[in-house]
């Protein structure tokens, strides 16, 4: 199959209503359950978790939501609209009361966004000063524990050399003391703390046009701030780019934790938390993958998960699948985060849904 060689453009498509998913096709380990938390959604991203348990969703369609679920059945029944018509507003993290939001050259933020829900004031602009390019122009924002806002700057190409960009950047609340937390990212849509070391992981797409199989998009682990990872002279585990890899060898930068496959497109990424899950998902990394587009064969549209043993990391395993029937896939799963009771949501841009993932002891003989 004959793969045209182009830009990906953003699709915009119209989610299949909720009733009609079909999530019986959707594998997960013995005692895990699926349910839609909310749909008809357009095209939801990156969630965060307010103090008062409200849902806050960016989206690709220009979109801020807030979902609440008033009853406590598990499903986001009231919804919101914080903001509308921006520019590409994918990410979304809630800090002392205040949401933030990032859209692309900017991010915003919306004080005490818990009392304005009926009625949010025009945010205020914390910085302006991003790079306006539309190519991995989208960002995923959170906090980290050191109280600053972590902000990718993705390379504004396939493969590129260009100042500023392929870097993880932190900033204050205010948008002051902007600073290069990482360098030699080529596109990093989902990072995350490890309870316990406080370690930032983050997840990386790799580079397209290289086959089917090469390279391997990365999970890495940040040691030291200014750490460099390769982009664009090196790719995955040793793997030299043909254009911009001469002179550069590839045991000068950090190599992955893990390569995760090809055009798998790993975005959202997170360390759970909580303790409903059996003892051996307590700690674990959870990982979803948005599925491929560059490549002959589709792979990706699941999530997988990295357990730990005795603090080393594993070799990632499924844990759950059936979003791509054959070559077809109707649904892309985005980001991941987690409830107050250690529950899973995950986003899903292509079907327009949130999924809600629990563990049931009483159906299953795990422990």
């Amino acid at each position: 199959m004959r793969l045209t060689r182009s830009i990906p453009a953003l699709l915009i498509l119209a989610a299949a209503p909720a009733a009609a998913l079909p999530l019986t096709d959707i594998q997960l380990p013995d005692g895990f359950h699926i349910g839609i938390a909310a749909a008809d959604l357009r095209q939801p991203r990156q969630m965060t978790i307010g103090d008062d348990g409200t849902l806050y969703v960016g989206s690709s369609s220009g979109q801020v939501t807030a979902l609440r679920d008033e009853d406590g059945d598990g499903q986001f029944e009231r919804r919101q609209t914080i903001a509308r018509d921006l520019r590409l507003p994918a990410g979304v993290a809630f800090h002392d009361g205040d949401l933030y939001v990032s859209a692309v050259s900017r991010i915003l933020r919306f004080p005490d966004i818990g009392e304005h829900l009926a009625d949010p004031p025009p945010p205020e602009t914390i910085t302006d000063s991003l790079p306006t390019d539309g190519h991995h122009g989208m960002k995923h924002i959170a906090f980290g524990p050191d109280g600053r806002l972590y902000v990718p700057i993705g390379a504004p190409c396939n493969v590129c050399d260009r100042d500023g960009y392929a870097r993880l950047t932190s900033m204050t609340t205010g948008g002051e003391d902007q600073r290069v937390e990482a360098l030699g990212i080529r596109n990093t849509v989902g990072f995350d703390w490890q309870p316990g070391s406080g370690q930032l992981w983050f997840s990386d797409n790799g580079r397209d046009w290289l086959g089917d199989d090469s390279p391997d998009d990365e999970l890495n682990r940040v040691s030291r701030r200014g750490e460099h990872f390769g982009f664009p002279y090196c790719h995955a585990n040793g793997v030299v780019d043909p254009e911009f890899g001469a002179g550069h060898d590839c045991a000068d930068y950090t190599a992955p934790v893990f390569g995760l496959g090809a055009h798998v497109a790993s975005l959202g990424i997170h360390f759970y938390r909580g303790d409903r899950f059996p003892e051996r998902y307590r700690g674990a990394l959870f990982i979803a993958e948005h599925g491929s587009w560059n490549r002959s064969r589709k792979v990706g549209y699941r999530v997988v998960v990295v357990r730990f043993d005795n603090g080393a990391p594993q070799p990632p395993e499924v844990f759950a699948e059936g979003w791509l029937d054959g070559q077809q896939n109707w649904g892309r799963p985005v980001t991941i985060t987690e409830t107050a009771d250690g529950d899973l949501l995950l986003s899903d841009d292509q079907a327009g849904v949130i999924y809600r993932i629990r563990y049931d002891a009483a159906n299953t003989t795990e422990s």
